[in-house]
């Protein structure tokens, strides 16, 4: 029944067809990743860092998921510690108005509160973005590659390919930023592993003297009297270790003077023989002491004049009273 008033059916009305997959929005997307923390799925709020992966963070929702490692997604497993992030260095844009969002007005997703500092792209996810991991400095990739340097554009600081991070890589990007992390990670394990033995190799060269002198001390001990071969080295082991006095005299010293300058700072026993140390003693006076002057003497109260005034010392003249 019906169609009896001229309707022309469509096609898509009379042959069912499978339903296409709901597209994301792409602009929606990026919007979302270049504002929002990866932990936390909240609005980035200062300060904001960033992984080597170029990942955006909030630092309280990192500082929170090391602490619990349950709320760490798997994407950000790789965070162990705060070393794995880095401070970033933004730009303020200055067109930039945080207002609140209403549902009847239109909301410009292409407006960011961050820019380059050198050509002054927006960072909106619509360029690519960049930072130097040694210093945190971000810069877009176009202004990267239009100024080609070795140095930071920020703050100056020198660094090198391994050093340069792409924010949200996608695609052949975030495999190439993870074979940057691997590098960066084996550099710092080197030089790490370089400061330890040039530190021991320091260590060591400060005590060789030490231990070639407690070595020729043990192989005297060991010789027999009988032996007059074994005496022969004796003796030349002792003029090594005369000789050897004679170098270390320096560092020997700085071992021992410490214990030589206590000593005679205050002797153990018998009398004190210094005069300024007669001075700690309980029955020292200044006005007995012969190599104190007349003038330095009449500063302290036990100076003849101040015990035959007539008034004590800390009383003062008032021409009201007197």
């Amino acid at each position: 029944m019906g169609c009896d008033g001229g309707t022309i059916p469509k096609r898509d009305e009379l042959v069912r067809t499978k339903k296409k997959p709901e597209q994301k929005d792409k602009n929606s997307e990026l919007s979302f990743r270049w504002q929002h923390c990866t932990i936390s799925q909240t609005p980035l709020q200062s300060p904001i860092v960033s992984c080597g992966l170029g990942r955006l963070y909030n630092k309280v929702a990192v500082i929170e998921a090391i602490l619990d490692r349950t709320n760490l997604p798997d994407v950000c497993q790789h965070i162990k510690s705060l070393k794995d992030v880095k401070d970033l260095q933004l730009t303020n844009n200055p067109s930039f108005k945080p207002s609140a969002e209403k549902g009847d007005a239109y909301i410009d997703r292409q407006t960011s509160p961050y820019i380059c500092p050198v050509i002054g792209l927006e960072m909106n996810g619509k360029f690519k973005f960049v930072f130097v991991w040694s210093c945190g400095c971000v810069v877009s990739e176009r202004a990267l590659k239009e100024v080609k340097t070795k140095t930071c554009h920020k703050c100056q600081k020198p660094f090198s390919d391994v050093d340069i991070v792409i924010m949200n890589a996608e695609g052949d990007d975030l495999e190439l930023m993870k074979t940057r992390l691997e590098a960066r990670q084996a550099r710092l394990r080197a030089e790490k592993k370089n400061k330890c033995e040039a530190k021991r190799r320091n260590k060591i060269a400060e005590q060789p003297i030490e231990t070639a002198v407690s070595g020729s001390s043990n192989s005297t001990e060991t010789n027999k009297p009988g032996d007059t071969s074994q005496m022969n080295e004796c003796n030349g082991l002792s003029s090594t270790k005369k000789g050897l006095s004679t170098i270390s005299v320096k560092t020997i010293s700085k071992l021992i003077g410490n214990k030589s300058e206590m000593a005679a700072k205050r002797p153990s026993s018998g009398d004190i023989s210094d005069p300024q140390f007669k001075k700690t003693k309980g029955s020292y006076s200044v006005s007995s002491d012969p190599r104190a002057t007349e003038v330095f003497k009449s500063l302290f109260t036990t100076h003849k004049r101040a015990r035959d005034q007539t008034k004590a010392h800390w009383v003062t003249y008032n021409p009201f009273y007197n």
